[in-house]
C-alpha cells in the first residue's frame, strides 16, 4: 500500500472521530463544557459539565473574610474531600463530609447540625470542585446558607492559619 493513502486514510479515521467525539460530547446532557473560567485568580478552572449551575454567588475568595468567620466562630466548615485527606490535615474544628459519600453521611450531619448553620465548604483548593459539588448537595437537601472558600486548604495552610 502507498505511503500516501496510508496517511490519506489515517487523516479520514482522525477527522471522522473527531466530527463524531464533537457530535456525542454536545447531545450528552453531561458532556464537557467547551468554554469556561481558566483563571485560577478567578475560581475553579476544571471542565465542568455544561449543566453544572455556576457557583459565582457562593465563593469566597478573601481569606481575610473567611478567617473572621473562623475567629467568630460563625460558620462550620466542612471539609469534601476524601476522610483520609481529612485525616492528613484540615481546618482547625472543621467536620469532614466527603462528597463522594454524601448519602452515606447526610442523616448524621442533618441530626447535628441545622438547615439555618452557616456552613463553608472547602476542599484541596481553586483546581478541586468538590467544594462546589458539596455545596450543592447541601443546598438541595435544605441547607440555607452555603458558602465555599475556593482556596480550600492549601489556601489556609499558605495563610499561616490553624489546621489539624
Amino acid at each position: 500500500m502507498p505511503y500516501k493513502q496510508i496517511v490519506n486514510e489515517l487523516a479520514v479515521l482522525v477527522g471522522l472521530s473527531l466530527v463524531m467525539a464533537f457530535t456525542v460530547n454536545f447531545v450528552s446532557p453531561n458532556g464537557i463544557a467547551l468554554f469556561g473560567r481558566w483563571d485560577t485568580s478567578k475560581g475553579v478552572i476544571s471542565p465542568m459539565s455544561k449543566n453544572d449551575a455556576l457557583a459565582d454567588g457562593i465563593e469566597i475568595s478573601d481569606a481575610g473574610v473567611i478567617k473572621s468567620l473562623f475567629d467568630q466562630h460563625n460558620a462550620l466548615f466542612v471539609d469534601a474531600r476524601a476522610t483520609h485527606l481529612y485525616d492528613e490535615r484540615h481546618i482547625k474544628g472543621a467536620v469532614s463530609l466527603p462528597v463522594h459519600q454524601f448519602d452515606d453521611y447526610i442523616d448524621d450531619f442533618f441530626s447535628h447540625y441545622t438547615p439555618d448553620r452557616l456552613i463553608i465548604t472547602y476542599c484541596s483548593g481553586r483546581e478541586c470542585t468538590d467544594s462546589h459539588r458539596l455545596a450543592q448537595y447541601l443546598e438541595d437537601a435544605g441547607y440555607e446558607h452555603v458558602r465555599i472558600y475556593i482556596d480550600g486548604i492549601s489556601g489556609w495552610e499558605a495563610e499561616g492559619y490553624p489546621v489539624e
